[in-house]
């Protein structure tokens, strides 16, 4: 069972907790992770949902993801996220999410982040994960359009790829 620590809209944290699978009062949010990994070629890891999995089964997905639990901050979530789901530790507790994106529900901080990483060496979590590979922007905006990753809007996917090398959402051109 899974409890996640109750927000208010400016994103301070009530003395509240909330159990996972029930519908959060109108006022309360609750925190969720992204992360992103890339490689030097500039391609993002991405996993596949266990086909047995609730809600996006046997879709492809960004690196991992998921709710912050009770007590984690945005970066212990990510860092738990990315051991529990593929075997990866990264010391994430110095970084800031490169953005984050309110839902109805929730903030989702979506941190971008470069690594070399042998899929070899991964241990995908049974229970959620079947399988990993890296992907390039074209190839993950394709799977959208052929319905075999998560519809995420291409824009969305395109902003994680031009930011990942950068923060803010000003471009940085030579000699400027």
């Amino acid at each position: 069972m899974e409890f996640w620590d109750v927000y208010t809209v400016d994103r301070e944290k009530t003395d509240r907790t909330w159990k996972r699978g029930s519908r959060l009062p109108a006022g309360d949010y609750h925190l969720v992770i992204h992360v992103c990994v890339f490689n030097d070629k500039g391609q993002m890891l991405i996993q596949q949902r266990q086909p047995f999995k609730e809600g996006w089964a046997n879709m492809w997905d960004l690196t991992v993801g998921g709710s912050a639990t009770v007590g984690d901050s945005s970066q212990e979530a990510a860092m738990r996220e990315l051991e529990e789901e593929i075997g990866l530790r990264l010391d994430l507790s110095e970084t800031r999410p490169h953005l984050t994106v309110n839902f109805k529900e929730g903030f989702d901080d979506i941190y971008l982040v470069e690594a070399e990483v042998d899929l070899k060496k991964l241990t995908l979590q049974e229970s959620e994960v079947q399988a990993v590979k890296w992907a390039d922007e074209e190839t993950i905006l394709q799977m959208i359009q052929e319905g075999t990753f998560i519809p995420y809007y291409g824009s969305l996917i395109s902003t994680l790829f031009a930011m990942r090398k950068q923060w803010g959402g000003i471009a940085h051109f030579e000699g400027k």
